[in-house]
């Protein structure tokens, strides 16, 4: 069978050795020095300054928003615009911190907002920030929606975490917004099992997201940070061990993440370049009639963990499922689909948004995976049967 993905790890057998190794040797499993210096060197590999663990992308996904809260950047009440076709953790913050969501409908071609759908959107619900996500190693034209939030003082935020690696117009993804999330969960471009991070260049940012990260205390601030805290609340070293600044929560990694992170890292540009290598193939299966051409201009990297297939319709998905099942390739939905339609959204969002693409993404689309590990045979098979 042709799973989605095929190990844990890159490299696995010598990877899960060195884990034990560590595990044996190691004097700390808790938050330290390991999960500082995957830290330091992924944001170096992304191009930021200052990068920030959390226990999973979705953790990294909240931390963010309660930091513009925090912050005073946003409020409850503020609109969030956000892609359609994203994950359900994506927009659960924005509910349950009383901010407005309003899902912006996606381009078929990219999977993606582009700035003519948001500035459509923005005409009519004038939102604060702007929280799009990358999907599936894709983008649309973010150098113009980038341009369209600083003229019109939107924040800017990334999920980037289904398109590590990629690039548009010379610049990763990621980067093309304040600040930006990324997962390392099992399945997606780097693995820590579970795991996520916040990259940005903006040090009050990153500040406050390791106070939101840590109970909402100062512990893992620089000596700087701290101090300034601290005689800003006349707070003294005895009762800074437990003085708790601004809403936080406990979303620490492991050590255990901080190795995996950094030993996985050294891998990442042979992943990303042999997914690449993958989907060049997979491009071939665009030839067939049944689906959607994917527009990939100013891609100059396309890095991704699945191929997206759009049908023309929902018999045809189901008949391209069937034989996938039929020949042991394991396929998905398009991650959420159309938010509109998914239970948690209609329960606390009691509006309906006309969102055609997206409502043709979620009867009409599926996925297979797009691994390291994967085989030029297994490679070859794929393009086979859906070409």
């Amino acid at each position: 069978m042709i799973k989605l993905i095929k190990s844990t790890f890159y490299n696995e057998k010598l990877t899960k050795k060195q884990l034990c190794d560590f595990i044996l040797k190691t004097e700390q499993l808790s938050i330290g020095k390991h999960c500082a210096q995957f830290e330091k060197d992924f944001s170096k590999w992304q191009g930021r300054k200052f990068g920030l663990m959390f226990n999973s992308g979705s953790s990294a996904n909240l931390a963010l928003i309660q930091v513009l809260i925090n912050l005073k950047k946003i409020k409850a009440g503020d609109c969030v615009g956000f892609s359609a076709v994203t994950w359900a953790t994506n927009v659960m913050p924005l509910i349950t911190m009383n901010l407005k969501p309003v899902p912006i409908d996606i381009e078929l071609e990219t999977l993606n907002i582009s700035s003519k759908k948001v500035e459509e959107s923005y005409k009519k619900h004038k939102f604060q920030c702007l929280f799009i996500t990358n999907l599936l190693g894709y983008c649309s034209d973010l150098d113009k929606i980038r341009n369209f939030c600083n003229n019109n003082k939107i924040l800017l935020i990334e999920d980037n975490c289904e398109s590590l690696g990629s690039v548009y117009k010379g610049t990763k993804l990621g980067n093309f917004s304040f600040a930006s999330t990324f997962s390392f969960y099992v399945g997606h471009h780097l693995s820590t099992i579970e795991g996520g991070m916040v990259c940005t260049n903006d040090r009050e940012i990153d500040t406050m997201l390791r106070i939101v990260r840590s109970h909402g205390w100062d512990r893992h601030l620089t000596p700087f940070e701290q101090k300034k805290f601290r005689k800003k609340y006349k707070v003294d070293e005895f009762y800074g061990k437990y003085t708790f600044y601004d809403i936080g929560y406990n979303f620490r990694p492991t050590e255990i993440q901080g190795f995996l992170g950094s030993n996985q890292l050294k891998y990442l540009n042979t992943m990303v370049n042999k997914r690449e290598s993958n989907y060049k193939q997979f491009e071939k299966i665009y030839s067939n009639p049944d689906f959607v051409k994917m527009n990939t201009k100013g891609l100059t990297k396309i890095s991704n963990f699945a191929l997206p297939l759009i049908c023309k319709d929902k018999s045809t998905r189901d008949k391209y499922i069937k034989k996938a099942e039929k020949v042991g390739i394991e396929t998905r939905p398009i991650v959420a689909g159309n938010i509109n339609n998914q239970a948690f959204f209609s329960k606390y969002v009691n509006k309906k948004f006309s969102l055609k693409n997206a409502e043709r993404i979620h009867h009409t689309g599926f996925y297979f995976g797009n691994n390291p590990d994967m085989t030029e045979k297994e490679v070859r098979f794929l393009v086979k049967t859906f070409q």
